[in-house]
This record gives structure tokens, sequence and C-alpha cells, in this order.
């Protein structure tokens, strides 16, 4: 029986000890060389005092649930062509310091319940202002007009620190130009930082009087060094001078009066209502602006050609055309609306018509159309002599003139006549908004005064541009 020797076992406990030691030495650096990953922002775990998994606290991230919800101001879409607009709204970021580099989105447009457009994307959404979301060329389906726009905005689990905000540029000047031809609108915008941007999107809204957006357009800027200024200009493929209704932009006015027969039907010397509608006219020349030129044109059996008054802006000279308007002397004056539209027309294109001008025709009728006669029959028709004049209306129309179309006189209280002769007219309007009814020459004075109100707005329009980009958020680390 060996003898029990302390000193060889506590010699085995330290080999074991130091072996245990050995292995473990040998196994934290196994670990922490290739296995162990220190607590950060990016572990999808809730440590590192953050105030959530990997965001708050020590991580550059803003938790979602410490920020405010962006809001929709207002979202609209605006015609380029036939079945494709633009798609704009304002979305405001109240969060003084968040802003988010992926705020996804989809515009949806209605015409009233059907959705006859869709579109997805991912903007950048800056901190402490208002900022666009613009999605251009949108196609509606079937070439249909929408009647309502909306945008939905998806939560977004991205939100950072924004070095700089909407100050980082400022619209220096802006000039809108060739509004009925070739729209342009010239801007100056600064860069004000010390920082350069890149991939910057500028977006230019205009706004009527009363505050509503009524076109917008888009550009880009690839770079945009510091303490710069860059020119920037926004374009239109259409006319817009139609839309911006400011008075700002000046009215070009061919001013349409009907001289036919029925136009002597209450007598007198000279004849009425002839002669009081003249003094109308006259009166709603006198409130036209300095800025604005105005023709003149009567019309019967046929309009006079050469017109009365080419585009002027000496105002006395029409108000003598119009003066010198008389009944037409050889036989029975009838009424040939679709022929006098035709001669405005030529007048609203041709080289003295201004580019930067608004188109617009007052015409002026009394009820029936009787004229041109039916070319196949030769023969007095009505509803061939009412084909032609919505024909020729259209045609001003899909030229971009504004038309305000006046039914006037006794006719509108004679039951038998008054809805056909109303459709009629109405047709030749550009809308329900620009047809007007005067029974009696006090009404046609309270209507021209309208439509002279009606032409511009008081005041400028408004003209906003901002610009926008996604080089001032805080990297991640």
């Amino acid at each position: 029986m060996s003898k029990f020797r302390p000193w060889a076992f506590w010699r085995r406990v330290q080999y074991g000890v130091g072996f245990s030691a050995f292995l473990s030495l040998v196994g934290l650096v196994i670990y922490f060389g290739f296995y162990y990953t220190p607590a950060n922002c990016f572990d999808g775990i809730f440590n590192n005092k953050e105030l959530g998994v990997d965001c708050g606290g020590s991580c550059v991230l803003i938790c979602p649930f410490t920020v405010t919800s962006p809001e929709i101001v207002w979202a609209e879409s605006f015609k380029i062509v036939d079945g494709q607009y633009n798609a704009v709204a304002y979305i405001e970021n109240k969060n003084p310091v968040a802003g988010t580099p992926t705020l996804a989105y989809t515009f949806r447009l209605f015409d009233k319940d059907e959705i006859i457009a869709e579109r997805e994307g991912v903007t950048v959404l800056p901190p402490n202002s208002v900022y666009p979301i613009f999605e251009g060329r949108v196609l509606t389906k079937d070439g249909k007009v929408p009647t309502r726009t909306e945008i939905i905005l998806k939560p977004s689990n991205m939100w950072l620190p924004a070095k700089i905000g909407r100050s980082q540029f400022r619209t220096m000047s802006t000039e809108l130009l060739s509004t009925d031809a070739r729209p342009r609108l010239n801007t100056k915008v600064e860069n004000t930082e010390l920082t350069e941007a890149r991939d910057v999107e500028v977006v230019a809204t205009i706004f009527n009087q009363a505050g509503n957006p009524v076109t917008a357009s888009q550009t880009f800027i690839d770079k945009f060094e510091s303490r710069t200024t860059k020119d920037v200009v926004f374009t239109w493929p259409k006319p817009i001078a139609k839309t911006v209704r400011s008075c700002e932009v000046p009215s070009d006015v061919v001013l349409v009066l009907d001289r036919s027969g029925s136009m002597a039907a209450d007598g007198g010397v000279p004849p009425e209502p002839l002669e009081s509608a003249k003094e109308a006219a006259k009166s709603f020349i006198d409130l036209l602006r300095k800025t604005d030129l105005v023709s003149y044109l009567s019309y019967a059996t046929d309009p006079t050609k050469p017109m009365e008054q080419t585009l002027t802006n000496n105002f006395a000279l029409v108000n003598n055309s119009i003066l010198a308007t008389k009944m037409g002397e050889n036989g029975v004056q009838y009424t040939n609306m679709g022929d006098a539209f035709s001669v405005a027309l030529q007048e609203l294109t041709s080289e003295r018509h201004r580019e930067n001008a608004r188109k617009v025709i007052v015409f002026l009728t009394d009820g029936d159309v009787t004229r041109p006669v039916n070319p196949t029959t030769g023969k007095p028709d009505r509803e061939y002599a009412a084909k032609h004049a919505l024909d020729m209306a259209k045609k001003a129309k899909d030229a971009d003139v504004t038309v305000y179309a006046i039914g006037f006189g006794d006719f509108l209280s004679q039951a038998e006549s008054v809805e056909r002769d109303v459709s009629l007219i109405k047709g030749l309007a550009s809308s329900e908004e620009t047809y007007f009814e005067a029974p009696t020459v006090a009404d046609l004075e309270a209507v021209y005064k309208e439509i002279a109100s009606e032409i511009c707005e008081v005041g400028p329009a408004r003209i906003e541009v901002i610009t926008k980009t996604k080089t001032n958020f805080a990297p991640l680390r």
C-alpha cells in the first residue's frame, strides 16, 4: 500500500489548475478574437444605454416612437397633356432635428371613387419645415381626368439627425416668362452653407391669390458647391397663362359683339339693344389693365373682315371702333357665331399675340344661330350652324383660349327657346364658370365688370421654390 504524499497531491492540483487556466485563456482568446461583438447600435439587441433597439441614447439612429409623424398639407395633380399629370404633395415635418432619407409614399389619383393612377416612390424628408414630394408624368387610366389626388405616407424606421434643414438653400429671384408659348421659370438659388450638397431636388410651385396650388415643376442639381449660387430653370410642355391668373400675367383679349338683326328688335334711332350693348362694351374696355391688349370684332351674317380693331394697348381706338358699329344694310342680318370665333382665334394666334400673355375671347350673342348655311343642301340649317359654332369654339379652347360666353337679351325669358340656346352658349364657354346670362343692359354691364375682374386675380401669384438634399443627414457609424 502506497504512502500518501501531500506534496505530490498539491503538485497535481497545481498542474490541473494551470492547465485549466491555460485552456480558459485560449478559449477567451478564441472567443474575443472570433466570436465576441461588443454592444453597438447595429446588433439588433436592446443594450448599450439605448432608448430602443439600436436607436436613441448613444446611437445616431433616432427612435421612431420619439418622432412626430409627418403631416400632409395638401396633395394635387396638375395636367401636362391629356391623360398625363404631375402629382405633387406638401409634407410638413415638425421635428426640429429629425429627418428621414427613406420616406416611402404612394400617390393615388381618383375619378370620383375609381383609382385611375397610382405611383410609388421614396424621398428624403429634412426636418423642421414643409417639403414637396413630386412625381412627374403620371399616366391616368384611359386618359381620365382626376377629380381627387391622395398621398399615403408609409412609416419610416430610419430617422436621423440632420445637420442643416431648409435654411441651407435660399431663393434669390424668380422670373416667369413665355407663359402662353414655352413656359419658363428662371430662378436663382443660393447654397448658404459651408458644405457642398449633392443630388439636390428643386421643386417650383405656383399658387393663386387664394393660396391654392395651380401648377408645379421639378428639376435636379447633381452638385451644388458651398457658398455659391446657381441659375435653375423650370419648364412646362404646355402653356400655363390660362392657369396662372395673376394680374402679373397680361391678357390679350378679343371682344366679340353680336350685331345681328335681333339686336335692333327694340327699335329706335340708333337701334336698341345694340346701342346699349355698345356702351356696356366700352365700359368693359375701360376696366382692362394697361398691360393688356384688346381687339374688337362684330358679327352678323358674317364677321367684319378685316376686324374692326386688331390687338392694341390704345383703348381709345377700340372704343371708337365700338361706337362706329352699325347694323348691316344689305338685307336681313343673321347670326354666324362659328365664323366669328374663327376670326377671333386668327387674331390670337397672329404675330400680334404676345407669348407671355393669356388668350381671352369675350363673346356676346343674343341667342339663335342661323348661319352659315349647310353647304350640302345650300339651305339654312340651325343644327349645322350650331355645330359649326361649337367646333370653332372648341378649336379656340384647344389653343388654350379662355372663352367667356354671354347670352344677352330677352330670349332668356322665352321658355320655348331658352333651353336650346342656353345649351349652345354654355357649350361655347370654357366652363360653367365662364358662361353668363344678361337679360337686360344693366345685367350686361354687371357681367362685363365681373369678367374684367375674373380675367386676372388682384395681387401677384406666389411662386415657391423649395430645395432639398439627402447629404445633410448624420452618417450611421
